[in-house]
């Protein structure tokens, strides 16, 4: 599903034009991505936790070379779907692992 996809099924199901929910969509995206950036993480009950999370200095290798290259610690980005998600998730498709 794509941001389009996304709107169109928001504007069918409240009846609100496209239009605004694209907005509203927008507004919350980058709403999360802010709070990212401030170091802050966003919690949304029954859906999943927006964290981030320090990852520490490796040796890596660069595949085309074999050369071995020190990856920098860096903050990334992460995010944990909660357990009534994935409870509701699994349950919605049990019938696909036949």
């Amino acid at each position: 599903m794509t941001k389009a996809d996304l709107v169109r099924l928001v504007s069918a199901e409240t009846g609100i034009i496209r239009k605004d929910v694209a907005l509203a969509v927008d507004a919350f995206l980058d709403a999360v991505k802010d709070s990212m950036k401030d170091g802050k993480h966003i919690e949304i009950r029954g859906f999943g936790t927006f964290k981030l999370k320090e990852r520490k200095e490796r040796i890596g290798r660069n595949p085309k070379t074999e050369e071995k290259v020190t990856v920098p610690k860096r903050i990334v980005p992460t995010f944990k779907f909660s357990r009534a998600f994935k409870d509701e998730v699994d349950g919605a498709n049990k019938n696909l692992l036949k």
